[in-house]
């Protein structure tokens, strides 16, 4: 599985940069949509400090579920889906490759674009790596929870809203510990447990997660 991961990512890689109006469409909302609230809410810091881990991370997990469609959809209708399937090297390497990749150019470039959005919330820099750090738990957590959704609606007419009904419910605890996570005026021990939770369900994810997608994947091309 190490052996075929570099390819795959590198492939992947190469066609996310000539797909690139997707990726920077989802990177676009995160911004747009982030900016939207301190003119919304006014110039008040301490309210902008207070509500900046929620709208963050809100917005963070709209724009990864924007760009996990995208995950398989475009092998579907190529047919490069098909000779995956086919192939000798194992699916599930292929679809964690897959992952690894979208989170490269999702997730990845999500957290460094925290600083800049950050100073719209009147955050210091304990708060913003703070906040950098939960997202860079959480991001790959929500990329690997995207490509189940992505999976099972792979072909499905209205697919963006199935995969939002499917993946919505079990991005939530992300959302939550992700927040707890990154909150400084909460309690100190309950930062500390959400922050390892959100590792304990990493670990989790990055296992379960692409042999699931992979066994979706086949039910869908039968």
């Amino acid at each position: 599985m190490l052996e075929v991961m570099p390819g795959i990512i590198r492939r992947e890689l190469m066609l996310s940069w000539r797909r690139r109006s997707v990726t920077l469409g989802a990177l676009m909302f995160f911004i747009v949509a982030s900016s939207l609230f301190p003119l919304a809410i006014g110039t008040e810091a301490k309210t902008l400090q207070m509500i900046a881990p929620g709208v963050l991370w809100v917005t963070a997990l709209f724009a990864a579920m924007l760009s996990a469609g995208q995950l398989f959809g475009s092998d579907y209708a190529s047919g490069a889906l098909e000779q995956m399937l086919l192939s000798p090297l194992p699916l599930p390497a292929i679809v964690f490759g897959k992952i690894v990749a979208h989170w490269l150019t999702s997730g990845l470039a999500l957290v460094l674009l925290v600083p800049v959005v950050a100073l719209q919330y009147a955050l210091d820099w304990r708060a913003t790596l703070y906040l950098m750090g939960t997202l860079l738990l959480g991001t790959p957590l929500l990329s690997l929870i995207g490509s189940m959704g992505a999976a099972l609606t792979l072909g499905v007419r209205g697919g963006g809203v199935v995969l939002a009904l499917l993946v919505l419910p079990l991005y939530v605890p992300v959302l939550i510990f992700g927040v707890s996570a990154a909150d400084l005026a909460g309690v100190p021990g309950r930062m500390q447990a959400s922050f390892s939770l959100l590792g304990a369900a990493l670990c989790v994810g990055a296992w379960l997660c692409p042999w699931a997608s992979a066994a979706a994947l086949r039910i869908a091309m039968e």
